[in-house]
C-alpha cells in the first residue's frame, strides 16, 4: 500500500520522540510516512506542542509553494540524447521531463525491453532511471512506434463510453 504524506496533525494523532537534535513524528495513522526533523539542541527544551506547530509550519510552507508551483514539462528535443548514465549511482538517469520510448518483449522469460534513443534498459534498469522522479506523478501515453515524436491527441473518457 502507498504510504500517504504527512500533514497538518494536533497532538492526539502523532507521537513525538527526540534523539539527540533531531525529532520523529509518527503518526497513529496508518500508512502515514514518518516524519524526522533536524532541529538542534533547543529540543530538548521545546514542548511536543511546539514541535508539532514547527513540524505544521513546513507543511503550509510546503503546501504554499505547491501552490505557487507552475511545472513546465521539458521534452529533449528528437536527435538529442533523452537520458544519460550517471556513473556514481550506475544507472540511467532522464535528462528532461519526457521520454520518448520503445516497448519491446525480446528480455528473459518474456519481460519488457525498453528503448530509450539507442540504449536498451531492462525493467529493472527502466525502474531505478524513474526512481529519479520518486515522489512525483507520471502519465504514460502510448502511441505507434513510427509517432513518438508527435503530439498526440488526448481525449478524457472511458473506453467503454465511446
Amino acid at each position: 500500500m502507498r504510504m500517504k504524506k504527512p500533514y497538518i496533525a494536533t497532538l492526539d494523532e502523532v507521537r513525538i520522540s527526540r534523539q539527540g537534535e533531531n525529532v520523529i513524528i509518527q503518526y497513529i495513522e496508518p500508512n502515514v510516512r514518518t516524519t524526522y526533523l533536524t532541529i538542534g539542541p533547543e529540543v530538548q527544551a521545546m514542548t511536543d506542542q511546539e514541535i508539532l506547530e514547527r513540524h505544521n509550519q513546513l507543511l503550509r510552507a510546503q503546501q504554499q509553494m505547491a501552490s505557487e508551483y507552475e511545472h513546465i514539462a521539458i521534452e529533449i528535443p528528437p536527435g538529442r540524447p533523452q537520458i544519460k548514465y550517471f556513473e556514481p549511482g550506475d544507472q540511467w538517469t532522464p535528462r528532461g521531463d519526457v521520454l520518448r520510448c520503445v516497448i519491446e518483449d525480446g528480455g528473459p522469460d518474456g519481460e519488457a525491453v525498453i528503448y530509450i534513443d539507442d540504449h536498451e534498459l531492462s525493467l529493472k534498469d527502466f525502474g531505478r532511471l524513474l526512481v529519479t522522479y520518486a515522489g512525483w506523478g507520471m502519465r504514460i501515453i502510448f502511441v505507434p512506434d513510427d509517432r513518438i515524436d508527435e503530439d498526440a491527441e488526448i481525449v478524457i473518457c472511458d473506453r467503454d463510453d465511446r
